[in-house]
């Protein structure tokens, strides 16, 4: 039964305000007798990674610099596939876009359902504390602080029925790796703090890690390095690659001046560029509200999303290596699901057993441990699993058929992939467009 409009609105939280906070402002928004929301952003703008900035390390505030965006990124996939179900890109000009077309895209989003008024810019969330009230139930207490003022006078408290959490995944790099780093004498940099590849001119570079990033990365500083080696334990690319880019396997020890290969070879090598992803942090979130990150793997979460023991604590953006936009738009529309009552999530003790059976599953599969929110063909099961159980409209079919097409093409023609351009021309279907 869903929640009558006689009964007091809830009150939501949404900290950041990049895409999926964008999300979760549009569909609580659109219903002021059900939600009333606010949304934390501690930088001064919507857009979250998307917002491309030169800086590395820290900003003006002290605070780390959110974004991973490099200056010269396309996206790798076709806007036609990446946009909110509910607000196409324009259909005029090319499929694969600029990081500055997309944040375009998201400040559109964001004016046309008008978003803003919700968002408290330049606000850093330090502490979210679950609060029982005695009958069962929970409210949020959460104190933020205005980034420009030094001390904590500016601190003030918020009470929330219910808690988004969409602070992004790509700000904390992984930089662990086999043997020390410190052995090595050169320059070592993680994908976050990539931003041109005139940085790496004539030098000799190797690139750990074969995901989107490290992909791109590679043939970007390609096109300025002396050489670059793009290092990883996956079956070779079958793409062909610029004459000065090879593949190697992955490092089994670093030496002073590079290291030795899992292959028996040894390269020397100027520069360590890790495109080896990120680990999730929510340093906002106080031990009380028992969230635990082990090996790239969050519990305890019920489909990905719902804390089990607090089950109005949702996250957004935790699963990886799937369409984003929709991800998000997804996830909220099952979020607002479980608080309007459309569904009724299951006991505690059965969502996290549920949650368990799916990582075993996902261990037999052959997956990682750090691999436990990785999606990739999993993603359209997923999607349509969540539409059905919260009543709402699937993803089109077409979709999932245009993000299969792009990797395709992706793993047989790296280097130019992004000049098809392509239009969804029915529920199943798509074209290329010229």
């Amino acid at each position: 039964m869903s929640l009558s409009v006689c009964q007091p609105r809830k009150r939501v939280a949404v900290i950041g305000a990049g895409a999926a906070g964008l999300a979760a402002l549009r569909h609580t928004s659109c219903r002021p007798e059900v939600f009333e929301v606010m949304c934390f952003e501690q930088s001064a703008v919507i857009g979250g990674t998307w917002v491309y900035n030169d800086d590395v390390g820290t900003d003006q505030y002290g605070l780390p610099v959110h974004s991973s965006m490099y200056k010269n990124l396309r996206t790798n996939l076709p806007k036609e596939a990446m946009a909110f179900p509910d607000f196409p890109f324009e259909k005029d000009g090319r499929s694969f876009l600029k990081h500055e077309e997309v944040l375009d895209y998201l400040e559109k989003y964001a004016d046309h359902f008008n978003l803003k008024k919700y968002i408290k810019f330049l606000t850093e969330v330090k502490h979210v504390d679950p609060v029982k009230d005695g009958h069962g139930g929970v409210t949020w207490n959460i104190k933020v602080k205005d980034v420009r003022v030094a001390d904590d006078t500016s601190d003030s408290s918020f009470v929330a029925d219910a808690v988004i959490v969409c602070n992004g995944y790509g700000v904390l790099g992984r930089m662990h790796f086999n043997g020390s780093l410190t052995k090595f004498e050169g320059q070592v940099i993680h994908s976050h703090d990539y931003r041109v590849p005139e940085a790496f001119a004539n030098k000799v570079v190797c690139c750990v890690g074969c995901g989107a990033s490290g992909q791109d990365i590679a043939l970007e500083v390609a096109s300025k390095a002396k050489q670059v080696y793009l290092s990883h334990n996956k079956p070779a690319l079958s793409t062909s690659l610029p004459d000065n880019l090879s593949q190697t396997s992955g490092i089994v020890e670093l030496t002073a001046d590079g290291g030795m290969m899992k292959n028996g070879q040894k390269l020397e090598f100027d520069v360590l560029l890790l495109c080896t992803g990120y680990h999730y942090s929510f340093p906002f979130l106080s031990a009380n509200c028992h969230v635990n990150i082990d090996d790239g793997r969050v519990t305890p979460l019920y489909k990905h999303i719902v804390h089990t023991e607090f089950p109005t604590l949702f996250f957004i953006g935790i699963c990886t290596k799937l369409c984003p936009f929709p991800q998000f738009h997804n996830t909220v529309k099952f979020i607002l699901a479980t608080l309007d009552g459309t569904f009724q999530l299951p006991p505690k003790e059965d969502m996290m057993a549920e949650e368990q059976r799916e990582f075993e599953w996902r261990l037999k599969k052959g997956y990682a441990h750090r691999h436990a929110h990785l999606m990739g063909p999993l993603q359209w099961d997923y999607f349509n699993e969540l539409a059905d159980l919260g009543k709402y409209e699937r993803l089109p079919k077409a979709v999932q058929n245009l993000f299969d097409e792009i990797h395709r093409t992706r793993c047989n023609d790296l280097q130019n992939y992004r000049n098809i351009n392509y239009q969804i021309t029915g529920p199943e279907t798509f074209e290329v467009r010229y």
